[in-house]
């Protein structure tokens, strides 16, 4: 089975690959670092790698192209970044390129995929989110919230959709928490709790997008945590929020 990976360079991308892989599976590795997608390539006997900036409108659109042509049956949009800080301390092309890549990108490929997938064998859409996105916004973190809220919305409708309209795809939504990947780094801060590794997370998602797993949550943790923000007044789960945002050692 062809599947293709966003974001494969690294974290959970690139163990999501080598785990696809290892199940037998051909990959088609995306990112714009091509030397450390260079690298995981040849990590990875049966894969291919395509360079691309997800930013940039023009390879967005390429990438698309790529798609249409290929055709993969396994799609996972896990390119993804996000700032820490308040609101005036962040640039807004910062925050406009993070919505580049966190909607805009992985809406154009879902719905790329949407055109061709299910008309016989299984199809797999498997769109990374956050915990993030599963909470009511994010002090500190505002833009990046609201990016992950929208593609769990977007994907859960979808997900509905396909059900009505008995198509052969499955949509999948990997809402994780913090995960010992490069986010730290390109975010510009430390999470505060225990982070999960790359390698549980991707292959814990992958198994339940296989089992065709609706909003899938990686860790007890996490599963607990979200379970009682269901319950908690909404200004109350701000101030929780914004008190563990605050404890992020910004660099």
């Amino acid at each position: 089975m062809k599947c293709l990976i966003t974001g494969a360079s690294s974290g959970i991308g690139r163990d999501m690959a080598k785990y696809l892989a290892k199940l037998g599976h051909n990959v088609i590795l995306v990112s714009s670092d091509m030397q450390k997608l260079d690298k995981v390539g040849r990590e990875i006997e049966k894969s291919t790698t395509f360079q691309c900036d997800l930013r940039k409108e023009e390879d967005v659109d390429r990438l698309v192209e790529l798609i249409k042509r290929e055709r993969p049956k396994v799609v996972i949009n896990n390119a993804g970044f996000g700032a820490f800080g308040f609101y005036d301390e962040i640039e807004l092309d910062r925050e406009m390129e993070m919505v580049s890549v966190n909607v805009i990108a992985l809406h154009k490929i879902t719905k790329a995929c949407l055109e061709y997938m299910g008309e016989k064998e299984k199809n797999y859409i498997l769109n990374v989110a956050s915990s993030a996105g599963l909470m009511p916004g994010g002090p500190m973190m505002s833009t990046y919230y609201a990016t992950k809220s929208y593609v769990k919305s977007y994907s859960l409708g979808i997900y509905k959709e396909l059900k009505y309209l008995k198509r052969n795809i499955s949509i999948s939504v990997l809402c994780p928490g913090p995960v010992n990947t490069n986010f730290n780094k390109v975010a510009g801060g430390t999470f505060s709790v225990k982070a999960l590794s790359s390698e549980y997370v991707a292959k814990y998602a992958i198994k339940k997008m296989f089992k065709e797993k609706m909003v899938i949550v990686p860790g007890l943790t996490m599963k607990l945590g979200v379970f009682f923000s269901r319950f908690t007044p909404t200004k109350l789960l701000l101030q929780i929020l914004f008190k563990i945002q605050h404890k992020k050692n910004l660099i």
